[in-house]
């Protein structure tokens, strides 16, 4: 259900450019050939929610109660990490190569300061807002002047009547990864919090990641975006039409959709040793919302359709990147099938192909070739449009982005991700961490999905049947 509240009113007060604290370098900085993929060239704008606590609050110092003003203390934050993370206060763009380039100029980050004459509750702390609401939270800024390039970073904090705020932030895709903005809004918190310095220092070292164009032909054998035969169409696509849903799914649905499959596979395959170790949510969710928007989208049966998996690559090259490396750090893992098979087969195997997946992303062959692959794609400037027969998986859940960024008002109860169009707004799929004020909601997930309007009727019958399975 979505969150209408009667009316809202924000109004923006402050627009500033906040500069870092102290000198910094002055320099071009190159990019590694993940951050150079076109798809991802995007910024993307997650709003974070944060109630109002008091001066006697465990979390809460007397400092953050007597400032009694979220902005001014995080604007100050801002400043101070911007010192490490320098490159963040410049301008981002293409060169006459068409590779990116940071410049870093100590311009500034856009800074607006905005109040809304509602309360959080009234909004039920973001959860289930409409995702038209919710980018009224975020700053976007005009970009008159492209030669100029672009801010990496934008950030707006919105205060309630309540005494809660929002934040939003909007983070340039080719700059950092999920695990590269955890990285930098952690840090902020500490800086916000009282300390002298962050405790992971950053470092950009994009060159080690630099993929070599023309791979060898060893590449050819490792499935990784291309296949024979056509992709899968939908007679709602292309549409207009589209809407987001975040679909909660408990714990409880979550375990008996793994037993579920245990209990097929058993029964289907009894010299499969492999899945004695079991599934993971991710591996049973991708399969289950895999084929439930192959059946909402009622896509072409005799025509392939495709899962690709985000698979984090930190401490899988040798040596491992350095803990402070925010720069994008995954490769994408493919798993393919025609839309009958999807449909019918059972879902343990379509669980165990996602296992596959993500093992054969592990690989070090797997990971310097994909990278390859990606130094070809980024010389041609490729970028994918949405088809609805692509999935593209990722998963939040392990980013640390709710308790964990605590600037003096506890942590945040929520969080969330402004639609942008990666991959085209129907192809991507997020796995978020639950709502932290619903108890129910412990262990599980929340599903962020978009589809067009015909469509998504059929894929919330499918999400319902989760809770009908014995």
């Amino acid at each position: 259900m979505e969150t209408k509240p009667a009316k809202i009113k924000i109004e923006r007060k402050i627009t500033s450019l906040v500069k870092p604290l102290e000198a910094t370098p002055t320099q071009l900085l190159s990019f590694s050939t993940i951050d150079n993929d076109p798809n991802i060239e995007i910024l993307c704008q997650t709003i974070y929610v944060y109630k109002a606590h008091s001066c006697g609050s465990p979390n809460g110092s007397l400092q953050h109660c007597c400032i009694n003003d979220p902005a001014i203390l995080i604007q100050e934050a801002l400043s101070k990490v911007l010192v490490y993370y320098y490159p963040l206060a410049g301008r981002i763009k293409r060169n006459g190569e068409g590779r990116l380039e940071m410049n870093c100029n100590g311009e500034g980050v856009p800074f607006s300061v905005a109040s809304s004459n509602c309360t959080l509750s009234s909004l039920n702390y973001f959860e289930g807002i409409d995702v038209n609401i919710a980018s009224s939270f975020a700053y976007e800024p005009d970009y008159n002047d492209s030669t100029a390039g672009m801010h990496p970073l934008v950030m707006q904090v919105t205060k309630f009547e309540c005494g809660g705020f929002a934040i939003g932030m909007g983070l340039s895709h080719s700059v950092c990864d999920g695990f590269g903005a955890a990285q930098f809004f952690q840090a902020m918190a500490e800086l916000a919090s009282g300390k002298s310095e962050c405790s992971v220092k950053p470092v950009w070292q994009r060159e080690r990641l630099i993929g070599k164009a023309n791979p060898p032909e060893s590449i050819k054998s490792i499935p990784l975006i291309s296949g024979e035969g056509p992709l899968a169409t939908s007679p709602y696509l292309p549409a207009m039409d589209l809407v987001h849903e975040c679909f909660h799914v408990e714990s409880e649905s979550i375990k008996r959709l793994k037993m579920h499959l245990m209990k097929e596979s058993t029964e289907t395959d009894h010299q499969n040793l492999e899945l004695k170790e079991g599934f993971t949510t991710l591996e049973v969710m991708g399969a289950y919302i895999w084929r439930s928007r192959l059946r909402a989208l009622e896509l072409d049966l005799t025509g392939k359709t495709r899962l690709m998996l985000t698979v984090g690559i930190r401490n899988l090259i040798n040596p491992p990147l350095h803990e402070g490396y925010y720069g994008n750090a995954f490769v994408g893992s493919k798993v393919e099938l025609m839309g009958k098979e999807l449909n019918e087969a059972p879902l343990y195997e379509v669980a165990r192909l996602i296992k596959e997946a993500k093992r054969r992303a592990s690989k070090t062959e797997y990971i310097w070739s994909w990278l390859g692959l990606m130094e070809e794609v980024n010389q041609h400037g490729l970028k994918a449009e949405a088809d609805g027969a692509t999935m593209v998986l990722t998963d939040w859940r392990q980013l640390g982005l709710l308790e964990e960024i605590d600037f003096g008002w506890k942590g945040a109860v929520n969080v969330v991700p402004v639609p942008w169009k990666m991959f085209g707004y129907v192809d991507l799929c997020i796995f978020m961490p639950p709502f932290s004020l619903d108890d129910s909601a412990k262990g599980g997930i929340r599903v962020l999905v978009c589809l067009p309007r015909a469509a998504m009727t059929r894929f919330k019958e499918e999400m319902n049947a989760l809770t009908l399975l014995n």
